[in-house]
């Protein structure tokens, strides 16, 4: 009766199991995976974001399928007052980065064509490629004194069924950028091959540093579809707003945004008040972003002295992104020592497999858990594996 695309294991793994079974028991559970910025205790300007909804002109029905003007031109100025000018009409509005991936899937790939992937990364790929009928081919990140793309096992996966690669600047969870040289690599590599570029830069603002990293926005050296929206930049998950950017050669560019159209023409799925205010919300990140990045430098630093503490972990380097990335000592299997940690001190960490990292030995923290939440669990969680 059902399709072969969502033929997935629908059971809980062990590790959901044993979280279900804390839940029940009523036990106090500190989640140092956090990754909902509505949920980490942080200040935002309600009723400005709400009153930004009441629009009169949410009245009338403007079916723009490649969204309203003005939300595209308050998207264009987002890019404006930190990079370069971005024309609004390269903007495509979608409800979030996962429909704006499916909208490029459609558009660049058949039936099992495939599309490289970074791994370690977010695990969200594997649910949309199947939907599309797309097949990963994954890449790896390599870590020597900070991560590096690995371009010859890149060049190795290339193949004729090869359409697109996929790059998250920064990361999740390794919180690398990708760096300049590794820029002009990757435009090399997509022209010699007639590939698309699709970058993820949902955590682009977030850099440690404060300094601001070059977006693929504007790229100009092989068709490049980015990604982004409100998610992150506002830090507003539940205010449904995204975008893809195109850009490239311009005939390449003119002729993807003419089947984009179509795409979210045939969906429509962006509605009117958000839409409205999407200026407005866009706006909010001016004051939620500083508080994130306090909130991650803070925990970070809390990290690093409990770290001090000890020789047997230790964690990876990290640029950007509200994610660290520990290296502990592999003694059992990381979803093992995971719930090991979470039955014995009630402490929400994920492992390193949940990433898709290619052996045991790590464990993944959200940096903007409360603090208070953080210092209790991450000294509790380095208790457990010091020796």
């Amino acid at each position: 009766m059902f399709s072969h695309r969502t033929d997935w294991k629908l059971s809980p793994n062990r590790f959901a199991q044993a979280q279900q079974e804390l839940r029940a028991a009523g036990r106090e559970v500190l989640d140092l995976t956090i990754s909902n910025p509505t949920r980490a205790d942080l200040h935002y300007d309600a009723e400005t974001i709400l009153q930004a909804l009441v629009n009169p002109l949410a009245m009338d029905y403007d079916p723009q399928p490649k969204g309203l003007g003005s939300a595209r031109e308050a998207v264009a100025g987002y890019y404006g007052k930190q990079h370069n000018d971005i024309d609004p009409e390269s903007i495509v509005l979608t409800t979030s980065t996962s429909e704006g991936y499916s909208y490029v899937f459609r558009l660049l790939c058949n039936g099992e064509d495939e599309i490289l992937v970074p791994k370690p990364s977010y695990p969200l790929f594997e649910f949309l490629a199947d939907l599309q009928d797309v097949k990963l081919v994954s890449y790896p990140l390599l870590y020597d004194h900070g991560w590096q793309i690995d371009f010859p096992s890149l060049y190795k996966a290339v193949n004729h069924r090869t359409r697109a690669v996929v790059v998250v600047h920064p990361n999740n969870p390794t919180g690398s950028f990708v760096a300049d040289k590794e820029r002009s690599v990757l435009n090399q590599f997509c022209r010699e091959y007639n590939l698309a570029l699709v970058a993820d830069e949902v955590f682009l603002d977030y850099a440690h540093d404060g300094a601001a990293r070059a977006t693929f926005a504007d790229n100009r050296e092989a068709l490049t579809f980015t990604l982004s929206g409100l998610s992150k930049i506002s830090g507003l998950p539940q205010m449904k707003v995204a975008w893809i950017v195109t850009s490239g050669a311009d005939e390449q560019v003119s002729a993807a945004l003419a089947r984009l159209e179509v795409i979210a023409d045939t969906y429509l799925s962006m509605n009117a008040p958000i839409q409205l205010a999407a200026p407005v919300l866009l706006e909010q990140r001016h004051s939620v972003q500083p508080l994130l990045l306090d909130r991650v430098r803070a925990n970070l630093s809390e990290l690093d002295r409990e770290l001090s503490k000890q020789k047997s972990c230790r964690r990876l380097d990290v640029e950007g992104g509200w994610y660290a990335v520990l290296r502990v000592p592999v003694t059992q299997s990381d979803e093992d020592l995971a719930i090991e940690i979470l039955r014995k001190h009630s402490v929400l960490v994920h492992p390193g497999h949940f990433y898709d990292f290619p052996n045991d030995g790590y464990l993944i923290v959200s940096l903007i858990t409360p603090l208070q939440d953080f210092r209790k669990g991450i000294a509790k969680v380095l208790e457990l594996l010091t020796p």
